[in-house]
């Protein structure tokens, strides 16, 4: 027979956990902060549009949970958005909390762990642990997936207003659908002035011996070719990610092939690509430009300093800024000789909508994502927050917007979304075009290229 002591432990266990779950998780705030990123929008342009009031459905009120990352425009969209979507439907709360970014993976695992959360922002699932890898730790996403916190979206209608390679790239796995990405980012191309290009009879590259030829050109009018941000040494390597792109167009099979061993960092094709990094860093690049900040390079480039600029999308707007009235395009960069192989713009995807598996909110939650998805409220979105749009009616009317247009059914997911080391690599076991002077401590690219397969292979030596 149990003790009346036990009896009357288990009893106040179970009025203890009763009081913790009213109160809800402390893992994150339940309302967003009090700050500007979080009031409704001054402009009318970054608010979602009005959605027409309906009679709400008989059953009991709901409060719905939702968990954002901090990104201010995306923050006062949502504000407004979910205004809108409670007086459509009143007997529904939403319950929004904002967390840093580098803190919503933990959080995420945290809420819905403790089915304290309904609605999640995740970033496109990327890295995920393939068979031919060993001894890896699967990512966040997967590892939630696995262990069932996530619903299955695959047959809701609102997953159709996605293109179909978003939805497969960011928010699939084993075939099913667990999260509708909502922008992706390209970082593959390359900035170029128009009028410069024209006033010096350049043709814009489509080809590496065509975009050597641009180069040459400049140097002599005396114009320095390209610049980055050197100082900060990622704006480099990124700078080169369209590159080793258009060597490698198929990434996936690059990362698979590296793991398998039919790849090696140090074998005739892969020689050619650092041979290529070397032009770049060293031929191409402006002198100087190891001591250029990363946010200071898009200035230079607008002051008309230097012809091209590789690097990623979300310059585009800090070239505006800089010099509103400056005229230039962006090319997928073009590092193959075939032209076919340039043709392709690599990137990543941003944030995206989940639902926890366990949510007894169920109907609403289908309910937010399905007005989220709306063609229109969706462009609202992608207009509020500057992504290249993932449904293919949507269009960004910016600059950047219109220069990606043409290349966007070429969108390909880059290297370092599939790429996840061996455990045990060494330190140079990427394909760092910053690893060449100035900016890093190689200058011949075949000693460069044995180092990077030498840290890599023991990496997967050490996994066998």
């Amino acid at each position: 027979m149990m003790s009346k002591k036990f009896l009357t432990l288990v009893s106040m266990i179970i009025v203890l956990t009763t009081l913790l779950t009213a109160c809800g998780g402390a893992a994150a705030p339940t309302t967003a902060p009090a700050t500007e990123a979080t009031k409704a929008p001054a402009m009318e342009a970054t608010k979602a549009p009005a959605m027409e009031a309906t009679k709400a459905p008989a059953g009991a009120k709901a409060t719905l949970k939702v968990l954002v990352h901090q990104n201010p425009p995306m923050v006062e969209f949502m504000t407004s958005f979910n205004e809108k979507f409670q007086a459509k439907y009143p007997e529904i709360t939403v319950d929004m909390s904002v967390v840093n970014a580098n803190d919503l993976s933990t959080v995420t695992q945290t809420r819905l762990a403790a089915n304290d959360v309904d609605v999640v922002d995740m970033f496109g699932f990327a890295n995920a642990s393939q068979p031919y890898m060993k001894n890896v730790t699967p990512p966040n996403w997967q590892t939630l997936i696995e262990a069932g916190l996530l619903m299955d979206l695959t047959d809701q209608p609102f997953v159709k207003n996605y293109d179909a390679a978003a939805v497969k790239d960011a928010g699939s796995y084993n075939g099913k659908v667990y999260e509708v990405n909502l922008g992706r980012v390209s970082y593959s191309g390359i900035y170029y002035n128009k009028d410069m290009f024209a006033a010096n009879n350049v043709k814009v590259p489509t080809t590496w011996s065509e975009l050597v030829a641009a180069c040459d050109a400049f140097k002599k009018a005396n114009i320095p070719c390209m610049t980055a941000g050197g100082k900060d040494g990622w704006p480099i390597f990124v700078g080169a990610y369209g590159l080793i792109g258009a060597i490698y167009p198929d990434q996936a099979a690059l990362v698979e092939g590296l793991w398998t061993g039919k790849i090696k960092w140090n074998d005739a094709k892969s020689l050619d690509m650092w041979t290529k990094m070397k032009t770049y860093t060293q031929n191409m690049m402006e002198a100087g430009a190891s001591g250029i900040a990363g946010d200071a390079a898009p200035g230079r480039f607008a002051s008309g300093a230097v012809a091209m600029f590789p690097g990623g999308t979300w310059y585009g707007s800090a070239i505006d800024t800089a010099q509103p009235t400056f005229k230039w395009g962006y090319i997928p960069f073009p590092g193959s000789d075939n032209a076919d192989d340039n043709k392709y713009l690599f990137g990543k995807y941003d944030q995206g909508w989940a639902i926890a598996a366990n949510t007894p909110s169920k109907d609403a939650a289908l309910k937010y994502l399905t007005e989220f998805s709306d063609p229109a409220n969706y462009q609202a979105f992608a207009n509020a927050v500057g992504f290249i749009p993932t449904q293919p009616t949507a269009t960004l009317d910016t600059q950047i917007g219109k220069e990606v247009a043409p290349y966007l059914a070429n969108f390909r997911v880059g290297y370092e979304q599939y790429w996840t080391a061996p455990k045990g690599a060494g330190q140079y076991a990427n394909p760092y075009a910053s690893y060449f002077k100035p900016f890093g401590t190689y200058d011949d690219p075949k000693e460069l290229a044995d180092k990077v397969q030498a840290d890599l292979q023991s990496g997967l030596d050490a996994n066998k």
